[in-house]
């Protein structure tokens, strides 16, 4: 696929598409015309990458951490030093913090919308005209 169906499928501008390649965290292939050319698994990849930046991963710890997520794993790491692995362990824990925070905010909105469905069911399913 071309660089404008990938951007359209992961909403992703195609300047930001171009910036991961750059940053070596997707690929392509160039056609004979010189326009960028995806695989299907790019668009995953895409997906990845916009999370573990939301998640506050920067790209140089991203691109290091992209072969785990392939499958089948082939983890290798020559050049994790003690300070990118303590990197990641504090993203990880302020990532597990987030996920704890999100849960709790997701569990406070069903339990809102569940009190206010509880409470306007009655009312809507009452007699009409009485």
């Amino acid at each position: 696929m071309r660089i404008g169906e990938l951007s359209d499928r992961t909403s992703t501008s195609r300047r930001l598409l171009r910036y991961y390649e750059e940053q070596g965290l997707i690929v392509s292939t160039r056609c004979a015309n010189g326009y960028r050319s995806y695989d299907e698994p790019a668009v995953d990849r895409v997906v990845q990458v916009r999370g573990l930046l939301d998640a506050g991963l920067p790209t140089r710890i991203i691109k290091q951490i992209l072969p785990c997520l392939d499958k089948p794993r082939v983890i290798h790491f020559p050049d994790a030093t003690p300070e990118m692995l303590a990197t990641l362990e504090v993203e990880r824990d302020r990532m597990s913090r987030r996920i704890d925070c999100l849960t709790r905010n997701r569990d406070a909105v069903d339990e809102y919308l569940a009190t206010v469905r509880e409470t306007a069911a009655p009312v809507a399913s009452g007699p009409s005209g009485a």
